[in-house]
């Protein structure tokens, strides 16, 4: 399936992507690769095949928990550059 430039630009405006004109028609190959690649996979006969979210068995190695003493206030605001009633101050990023 080839893509053309008109449904790069359309997939970069959905994305939110500035995409220069020149960056187009290697897009358009990349993203056309891709589908193709698709493509071959949907013809796979995955019939009896169980639907897994991973190739390979994992388990978690987790240790207890453990409780220990942690830092007093003092010293973790030590280096911080602006404290507030034993709190980091920090910049709102939000307005």
């Amino acid at each position: 399936m080839r893509l053309s430039s008109e449904e790069v630009r359309h997939i970069a405006l959905l994305a939110r992507l500035g995409v220069d004109e020149a960056d187009l028609e290697k897009f358009s190959e990349q993203l056309s690769n891709i589908l193709e690649n698709f493509e071959i996979l949907q013809r796979v006969d995955t019939t009896g095949v169980p639907p897994t979210s991973h190739p390979v068995a994992l388990n978690n190695v987790l240790r207890d928990d453990e409780v220990a003493p942690s830092l007093a206030s003092t010293e973790i605001l030590a280096n911080a550059p602006r404290e507030e009633e034993d709190c980091f101050r920090v910049r709102a990023v939000l307005e």
